[in-house]
């Protein structure tokens, strides 16, 4: 794409191009939050305090990991543990995406990346790979936070809805449509070599300590796939500089 396309391009016009981009991905994970919603009701959590983890966590795989596991009677150390490991691919996403967002201020900064998520991330990448930088970007960036996390209210609270309506629908097998959810967001992303490799990765450990209480196969898989990835990214990323020197 040439540069004066996209020096021309207004924040409006950036904005409308950013909710383009992201309504897929929005449609795409209604099912997440609404399982999410109806799943943290039948656990027994309160509205009050599934609705707060979706708009003050904002962190799909994490809340529901946190779900599963007080239903085990985990302890919160355990569970902050948890999330904080499972969150830690977020280091992949900045490696990815910190050049093209160094310019933007403090403020900018931490609202990107304190809104960004898996669906964001690949949205995000896949602008920059092919259109690269343009003097409105981040409002492309920011519109497709933004979308995602309103959608994600959204569907938590008809979760929540549908949840506190119908009884007994922890029988109703949410926690495997969980893991197809999870799937089917995991594999559009595996784009390049160090993503499959943090997946593989994870997949070996996790399995390997699926005995393992309190989920700790699960953490150990999340580690064990980001270390590798971060591994591979960052060795990657040497050999290019290398190239160009």
């Amino acid at each position: 794409m040439n540069d004066k396309t996209q020096t021309d391009r207004t924040i409006w016009s950036e904005i409308g191009r950013g909710l383009l981009a992201t309504l897929p991905v929005m449609i795409s994970a209604f099912p997440f939050g609404l399982i999410f919603g109806a799943l943290g009701i039948a656990k027994g959590l309160s509205p009050l305090a599934v609705m707060s983890m979706s708009l003050f966590v904002f962190s799909g795989s994490a809340q529901f990991v946190a779900i599963l596991l007080l239903g085990t009677g985990s302890g919160l150390g355990v569970i902050w543990l948890a999330t904080l490991i499972l969150n830690l691919r977020h280091l992949l996403y900045a490696a990815t995406l910190v050049d093209h967002v160094r310019h933007l201020n403090q403020i900018w900064r931490f609202g990107l990346s304190a809104w960004l998520t898996d669906e964001t991330f690949a949205v995000m990448e896949r602008r920059y790979r092919i259109e690269g930088d343009a003097p409105y970007a981040h409002w492309y960036y920011l519109t497709s936070c933004l979308g995602m996390y309103l959608n994600w209210a959204f569907w938590t609270f008809i979760g929540i809805v549908l949840g506190t309506q119908y009884k007994g629908i922890e029988k109703w097998g949410l926690e495997f449509a969980m893991v197809v959810t999870f799937i089917g967001i995991v594999m559009p992303a595996l784009r390049s070599r160090p993503y499959w490799v943090a997946a593989i990765v994870a997949a070996v450990v996790a399995t390997l300590g699926h005995a393992l209480p309190f989920k700790l196969g699960l953490m150990l898989g999340a580690l064990a796939g980001i270390g590798a990835g971060l591994a591979l990214q960052e060795i990657k990323r040497r050999n290019a500089a290398s190239e160009v020197a």
